[in-house]
């Protein structure tokens, strides 16, 4: 199979796979959310609040960590196998222009529309037409990552109260346009950071798109020899100069050249000099390796000292970010002092008034109850059990005095207060200060 026919699959399961996403939930709870409006982050069906975010850094860390270590070991092989903006190119180019509308051929990416015919603004005006269409979709499911498929539908049937909605899809929608219709492949060479940085993450065993010189690389063999350091290259004449690899690269680019950066690594340059070779019966010129592999004909090893560390990196990642998740509190319970630090009454009893606020972040309603672990010195003045809905917040006044068998220390006194729920066996530790004169 050649690699246009991989890629291409690569890019329907990588398209199905993301429009699928938002709409799968594991009890009653989403695959993956940032949810706004009601500031919780679902991750393989657990719902984290806001103020349990401590899991995100690591798994934005191992997402940004990952792409370098692919790109280490791979080579820039993110751009051209599953990037948005290469695959959203190859929609509206490939399919949309080339294959539906027939405005230019697939194989020669370098020839521009003839414009003048009035056939072919026609069938642009088409194109730019289909692709907004597309272009609304791809930001709608955009937007179901942070707004649940649930809401979603339930506000677009009311464009009016939602208007911050609507008006962020239809910027998205612009955007996009304007990129792949306009900019094209220029903002991968001009605005993508990652196509400036990419390339210091390449050595010499790092996979590439390399075209082989001890075969084909007679015209440029004094430049090869400068930049790879050869004292001979002994290059044979293989290459029919028939320039395939150049009418269908789609950042416009000679190969044989070398690597340069606008090279996103779809190696359709690959599939072009292999059709041609394929006439005398040899393999193509342009192939997916490292310069050991294909220059200096060496074995490489994919554990290298750079790809251990990343890999030790993104282990810790997975590491940290499944320990901090085990701390996860089965409800949200904010303990806070009043304005009044304490008091004393005529029996010389100390009181201390807390505000509690309780965030039911189950998908039922809670019993709340509360306990002291301290009970022969402190006891519970003023609270109550009480029931709350699921996702719902409340206030609540929790007052502790002293008991008559109180004993006074030098310092205020920390206690620990255990709030369970009556109705299910969950419960939480809080720690509090109780402060006296």
């Amino acid at each position: 199979m050649s690699y246009s026919k991989k890629r291409y699959l690569v890019y329907f399961f990588i398209t199905l796979f993301i429009m699928v996403i938002p709409f799968i939930t594991v009890n009653n709870n989403h695959l993956l959310l940032l949810s706004f409006d009601k500031l919780q982050f679902h991750f393989l069906g657990i719902v984290y609040n806001v103020s349990e975010l401590y899991v995100m850094p690591f798994l934005l860390m191992f997402l940004f960590i990952g792409i370098f270590a692919i790109t280490s070991i791979f080579g820039r092989v993110w751009c051209g196998w599953g990037c948005p903006q290469t695959i959203f190119r190859v929609i509206y180019r490939d399919l949309i222009e080339s294959t539906i509308l027939d405005l230019r051929r697939i194989k020669n990416k370098q020839k521009d529309i003839d414009y003048n015919k009035r056939s072919n603004q026609i069938k642009k005006y088409i194109a730019i037409v289909l692709w907004s269409i597309i272009c609304l979709i791809i930001a709608s499911n955009f937007m179901l990552y942070f707004i649940a498929s649930e809401d979603f539908f339930t506000y677009i049937q009311n464009p009016s109260e939602h208007s911050f909605m609507i008006m962020f899809i239809i910027s998205i929608a612009i955007f996009l346009i304007y990129d792949i219709v306009f900019m094209k492949e220029n903002f991968c060479t001009y605005i993508c950071p990652y196509s400036r940085i990419q390339s210091v993450l390449y050595d010499d065993n790092t996979k590439q798109v390399s075209y082989d010189y001890t075969r084909g690389g007679k015209i440029y063999e004094n430049s090869v020899k400068s930049i790879f350091k050869l004292k001979d290259l002994n290059a044979n004449d293989e290459c029919t100069t028939c320039e395939a690899c150049v009418k269908i690269c789609p950042t416009h680019i000679d190969i044989r050249k070398g690597l340069q950066v606008e090279c996103i690594n779809c190696l359709e340059c690959s599939d072009a000099c292999a059709t041609v070779m394929k006439k005398f019966d040899k393999p193509s010129l342009i192939n997916w390796g490292s310069t050991n592999k294909v220059i200096n004909k060496k074995n490489i090893s994919v554990f290298t000292k750079r790809n251990i560390t990343y890999f030790t990196s993104l282990f810790l990642c997975i590491f940290l970010a499944f320990y901090f998740s085990l701390d996860k509190e089965d409800f949200l319970v904010n303990v806070n002092k009043t304005t009044q630090l304490y008091k004393t009454k005529e029996n010389g009893v100390i009181a201390n008034n807390y505000v509690l606020t309780f965030h039911n972040t189950q998908d039922k309603t809670l019993i709340f109850h509360i306990k002291l672990e301290d009970e022969k010195n402190y006891k519970i003045k003023r609270f109550e059990s009480f029931a709350l809905d699921a996702g719902k917040k409340i206030k609540k006044v929790l007052i502790i005095e002293t008991t008559k068998d109180y004993i006074k220390s030098k310092d205020n006194a920390n206690i620990k207060i255990e709030i369970k729920t009556l109705n299910e066996s969950l419960k939480v530790i809080k720690n509090i200060s109780f402060i006296h004169p």
